[in-house]
């Protein structure tokens, strides 16, 4: 059954494969970024209170010394020998701080035990302040964890399910200060493909003169495109840009084919062509059983029972199928040719390798 459902399912992925090629075209907005407009990462250290027993030993010396830290400034004087931290874990607080928030804005953060805790699970994060790279707090979390996962058990055995030292606080952070960026009335604006490529550079300042009538987009480089604002949006720049960030464009990729050889995954881009080639791929099976023959001596006599090894070999090669690929074949030629003799998802990759080898295939080959 499991057998039948894995070919109902690759006769379907092969079944869009072969559909005409059509040019599905992207928005601005998905395939490029404004410059200065981006997410900033912030991060800080805090504690996790609450925990039954799951929190830092007492070796952790960083946690002792915070917790202790931390209680003398709220007034309360305490003898650190005898501070005992296994319900407080020391963390490792991160977020980041997307565009335009203002404060009073609530961000998401992820908290990560840096000590040896078992477990987050029912804590809570006391005030922690998040810093970004110029050492200013431009945000404080505190609140109840999530951490979706237990870990539980004894000296012999224990249940684990997720990953306990990890949690998250939707909202859990307050944003205190602003990364200004104001638009204004600017003359210009810059976008940055997230994937560098000449040819869909060049299509996007096409699309975006066309739409506007006018000269107003150039490239600079292969990953880069000046935006002269019109006259008539200089005081309304989000509008323009909510304009640009809506076009379509027809992306173009390299040709590519990606394998991972641990998980037997292979990933082909549809530009991936063949020179005329032949495949034949069969596979050599050899089996080796060993057995014992017991022998034992005639009655009273002095002979010893003794046990005779035996060997069975077996030598078993499927049976090769040549398979011709013509010159410049689809993907979706190349799937269904190489399905054909029976090739596997780890026989692909060893075909691929050859094809590369034999100097046949015109695409870049990344093997993870």
């Amino acid at each position: 059954m499991k057998r039948a459902f894995q070919k109902l399912i690759f006769g379907l992925v092969l079944g869009l494969f072969l559909l005409p090629g059509t040019a599905l075209a992207a928005r601005v907005k998905d395939i490029a970024s404004l410059e200065g407009v981006r997410d900033n990462q912030l991060v800080g250290y805090g504690l996790v209170i609450g925990l039954n027993g799951t929190g830092d030993s007492a070796g952790t010396q960083f946690t002792v010394q915070s917790l202790v830290n931390m209680m003398e400034r709220l007034g309360v004087t305490v003898d650190r020998s005898k501070v005992k931290v296994n319900n407080v874990a020391a963390v490792i607080v991160t977020s980041e701080l997307p565009p335009f928030a203002r404060a009073g804005s609530n961000i998401d953060v992820l908290v990560s035990s840096v000590g040896d805790a078992k477990s987050l699970a029912g804590g809570t994060l006391l005030m922690t302040p998040l810093k970004g790279p110029d050492g200013n707090v431009y945000a404080v979390a505190q609140g109840p964890l999530i951490v979706g996962s237990l870990a539980f058990g004894g000296k012999a055995a224990k249940v684990q399910t997720n990953h306990p030292t990890v949690g998250r606080i939707p909202g859990g952070a307050l944003v205190e200060k602003e990364v200004r960026y104001v638009f204004g009335d600017r003359e210009e604006l810059t976008y940055r493909l997230r994937e560098s490529d000449f040819t869909t550079i060049s299509r996007m300042s096409q699309a975006i003169n066309r739409r506007f009538g006018a000269q107003i987009a150039t490239s600079l480089d292969g990953g880069t495109l000046q935006v002269a604002v019109p006259e008539h949006f200089r005081s309304r720049t989000v509008d323009f840009v909510a304009a640009l960030e809506s076009l379509e464009v027809i992306t173009d990729t390299p040709a590519k084919i990606v394998v991972n050889e641990r998980t037997g995954t292979i990933v082909m881009g549809e530009e991936v062509r063949l020179s005329t080639i032949g495949v034949s791929h069969g596979n050599l099976n050899l089996v080796i059983s060993e057995s014992a023959q017991i022998s034992q001596p005639n009655p009273l006599s002095e002979g010893q029972t003794v046990a005779v090894p035996e060997t069975a070999i077996q030598v078993s090669e499927d049976e090769g199928e040549i398979v011709v690929l013509k010159a410049g074949v689809s993907i979706g030629e190349v799937a269904g040719a190489l399905n054909a003799i029976g090739a596997t998802p780890r026989d692909l990759i060893a075909i691929f390798q050859a094809i590369k080898a034999a100097g046949a295939l015109h695409a870049e080959l990344v093997i993870l």
